[in-house]
C-alpha cells in the first residue's frame, strides 16, 4: 500500500493564470488525490485575507497554507497564526515609504492598500475589482492593522538601504525589480509545510509541493519533492526536483500521473 502524502498548491500561475482560470484537469487531479488519501493543501504567498474565490476554495483542500507560512488551517480550523506587532507594523510601513516604496498590508481578514500609490496599477486594480469591502486604505485604518505579512511595489526604490534597515525583522522575497514580498523573520511557505507534517504526523519526505515562481523556493526545498510549473520562472526552476508541463497544458494532472500519485 502507498504512503499517504500531503501535496501543497501555490495558487499564482500554478493552480489558475493571470484570469483566475482553472483548467479542468487540475480540479479532476485534485479530488483524485483526494479521493486516493492523499491530503491536500492551498499554499500560498496570499494572505488569508486574498483567499476568497468561491471557484477556487469551491475545488476542496484539506487546509491552507497562507501568507508565506504565517497562517495555517485544517478543517477550516486556524492552527498557527504570526501576526505583525502593531508598532513594529506602523514603524515597517513608515520605511519602506521612507525608500520609495508603495506597500500592501495583507492580513488574514483584510487587505491595506493607499489609492494614489497604485493609480492605473494592474496588481492594485486587481485587489479593488476582487476583495471589494476587504480592501480598506492603510491611512484610514492607521495602526489597527491586522497583518502577516507584506507586498510592494519598488519601482525606482531604494530597496538596498531599506532592506538594510529592516533586515532583522523581515526576509525579502524578491520576484523582480518591481516587486517584493516581506514576511516575519524565518517564515515562508516552506515552514508551513513543516508546521503541517508536524500536526499531521507525516515525515518531509512524503510531501510534494507546485509551484512556480521565487517565493516558491522555501517550500520546492523543504517538500520531499518539488514541482514546478511549464510556465515557471528560471529561479524557481532551478529549485525544483520535477518540472512538469505548463498550467494550461495540464501540468498539474501530468505531474500527479508521473508521480504516480493519480
Amino acid at each position: 500500500m502507498k504512503k499517504t502524502k500531503a501535496v501543497f498548491f501555490d495558487i499564482d500561475g500554478t493552480i489558475w493564470d493571470s484570469r483566475n482560470f482553472i483548467p479542468e484537469s487540475t480540479i479532476k487531479a485534485i479530488h483524485q488525490l483526494r479521493a486516493n488519501g492523499h491530503y491536500t493543501f492551498l499554499c500560498s504567498g496570499r494572505s488569508r485575507g486574498y483567499i476568497q474565490n468561491p471557484q477556487l476554495l469551491g475545488i476542496g483542500f484539506d487546509g491552507i497554507v497562507s501568507g508565506c507560512g504565517t497562517m495555517i488551517e485544517y478543517n477550516d480550523q486556524v492552527v498557527y497564526y504570526k501576526e505583525i506587532d502593531h508598532k513594529l507594523a506602523e514603524y515597517t510601513v513608515n520605511t519602506v515609504r521612507k525608500y520609495g516604496f508603495c506597500p500592501i498590508l495583507e492580513g488574514r481578514t483584510y487587505l491595506y492598500m493607499d489609492d494614489e500609490e497604485f493609480e492605473n496599477d494592474f496588481f492594485g486594480m486587481k485587489l479593488k475589482s476582487e476583495l471589494g469591502v476587504l480592501l480598506r486604505t492603510i491611512k484610514g485604518s492607521w495602526g489597527k492593522w491586522e497583518i502577516s505579512k507584506l507586498s510592494c511595489k519598488t519601482t525606482n526604490a531604494d530597496t538596498e538601504n531599506c532592506f538594510k534597515t529592516l533586515d532583522s525583522h523581515f526576509d525579502f522575497m524578491i520576484h523582480n525589480s518591481s516587486v517584493v514580498e516581506m514576511v516575519p523573520k524565518g517564515h515562508h511557505k516552506g515552514t508551513g509545510i513543516q508546521k503541517v507534517c508536524e500536526f499531521l504526523s507525516i515525515d518531509l519526505e512524503d510531501t510534494v509541493a507546485f509551484g512556480d515562481s521565487a517565493n516558491d523556493i522555501g517550500m520546492l526545498h523543504t517538500a520531499g519533492m518539488g514541482v514546478v510549473m511549464g510556465n515557471g520562472s528560471d529561479v524557481a526552476k532551478e529549485a525544483a526536483d520535477y518540472i512538469t508541463s505548463p498550467l494550461l497544458e495540464d501540468g498539474i494532472w501530468n505531474a500527479c500521473k508521473h508521480l504516480e500519485l493519480i
